[in-house]
């Protein structure tokens, strides 16, 4: 550790594409299998994709803990590396593990007492669709284990800046699903349970492939695993990494209530908005690489004291988010249909689909300078500004809205209601950037 890392000397333009064009890569492949799985779910049934997208935010509350250990320990020991501290580098990697494990159990027992429950509840008596969901759900929350282990073993890499690491531990779970989708969905027969099946079976892939890599490759992050992790690197891990997870736990009661509010028009209409979520976790790849790329570069060069690249990081984020989704933003204005077609959608969920597709997509372009903001707030270590700045545009204001427009029965409001909240927010994150910017002359 006695060389500077690349982080804190490499031209920062080609650093921003070069830690976030593998992430990007990554990112793409996993939005692939999230798609895939629902484009293989909706030739089941629309029940079955019904299913899923009411599914959806209880996998969010599980990724919840997943990621604010992530961005907990991203943050963490790329600081400590710009410090030159090893070890500290080796006690944050050693309680990001025990805090994965831990993460499994709450996750298993939250699966046991509350997955009937839930879709007794959101299902609106439908016992298909209650059926097909609690398969699915299930198998995900009680094997999440090589979830939350592949989080840990992912971030390694990235905070070291080795980003293209990460390539080849999302590759083999993306990989290993996309095969195995269709041969338990179609071959076995297994419907939800099958697509259930192929994603933890991926996922436990992902987790052996990131601790072989990290071991023969990334020998800066030394780890093991231990029940007596050091506190303070634990507690480092969740201030840093904590409000991310309220802010996905908050993420997820918001699209639990836009799906009370979507069931009111119809069960179509709440299958239409889980194929826009995963068509946003699709599209927004270069915009969220390049934002989990600026991450670990931000808190590295914060650590070693040189603020001009991180203003010139945050400069080339932007740049660089815009260009990577302007293409995605034509497809999906231009042609709606053709992606709406791919989930063998009925002439009623096209019709509501297409406006909804054209309206969502929008939205995701007001959300770039809220995004690379947020993620540049938490390389800084400032997690409240950017956890503020996350609930107001993820879950306060587009609840808020939609809430509002819901009695004039006109579906396509509650669909620009998303629009309209991320405008409201970029003067927000612009002003929380300039302050915390003045901070760092």
């Amino acid at each position: 550790m006695s060389n500077e890392n690349t982080m804190g000397t490499a031209p920062v333009k080609s650093l921003i594409l070069k830690t976030g064009i593998p992430l990007m890569l990554s990112l793409l492949i996993n939005s692939l299998y999230n798609f895939v799985d629902s484009v293989f779910v909706s030739q089941v049934a629309e029940d079955a994709l019904t299913a899923l997208s009411l599914a959806a935010p209880v996998q969010v509350l599980v990724s919840a803990l997943g990621l604010g250990n992530a961005v907990g320990l991203n943050a963490a020991i790329s600081r400590a590396l710009g410090e030159k501290q090893p070890e500290a580098v080796k006690k944050t990697a050693s309680a990001a593990i025990f805090l994965a494990v831990c993460a499994w159990a709450l996750i298993s027992v939250a699966c046991l007492l509350g997955v009937r429950w839930y879709f007794d509840w959101q299902s609106g008596g439908n016992e298909t669709i209650a059926a097909y969901g609690r398969d699915y759900l299930s198998i995900c929350m009680l094997f999440s284990l090589g979830q939350m282990g592949q989080w840990v073993f992912d971030r390694f890499v990235i905070a070291s800046g080795k980003s293209h690491l990460f390539l080849f531990t999302l590759s083999a779970a993306s990989v290993t699903n996309l095969i195995l989708d269709p041969v338990f969905i179609f071959a076995l027969g297994m419907g939800t349970r099958g697509a259930a099946i192929a994603t933890v079976i991926g996922q436990f892939m992902g987790l052996f492939a990131g601790i072989w890599i990290n071991r023969r490759w990334n020998k800066e992050i030394p780890f093991a695993f231990t029940l007596k992790p050091d506190w303070r690197s634990v507690r480092t891990i969740l201030r840093v990494g904590l409000p991310s997870t309220l802010v996905q736990v908050l993420t997820s009661f918001v699209t639990v209530a836009m799906n009370c509010i979507l069931l009111a028009f119809s069960s179509t209409a709440v299958a239409v908005y889980g194929v826009c979520v995963r068509m946003m976790g699709l599209c927004t790849v270069g915009v969220h690489g390049i934002d989990n790329g600026l991450i670990p570069i931000v808190a590295y060069n914060y650590g070693a004291g040189k603020p001009d690249r991180i203003r010139e990081a945050l400069k080339w984020a932007l740049i660089d988010s815009f260009a990577f989704f302007l293409p995605f933003l034509a497809v999906l204005e231009l042609a709606p249909a053709l992606v709406l077609r791919l989930f063998n959608a009925s002439e009623f969920m096209m019709s509501i689909g297409i406006p909804a597709v054209r309206l969502m997509a929008l939205s995701w372009l007001i959300s770039i300078p809220s995004l690379v903001v947020a993620a540049a707030l938490q390389g800084l270590s400032q997690p409240t500004p950017s956890m503020v700045l996350t609930m107001l545009r993820q879950a306060i204001l587009p609840v808020a809205l939609a809430w509002l427009v819901r009695g004039t029965g006109r579906l396509e409001l509650v669909w620009c209601a998303f629009a309209a909240a991320e405008a409201v927010c970029v003067p927000l994150a612009l002003a929380l950037w300039h302050r915390r910017e003045r901070a760092l002359r």
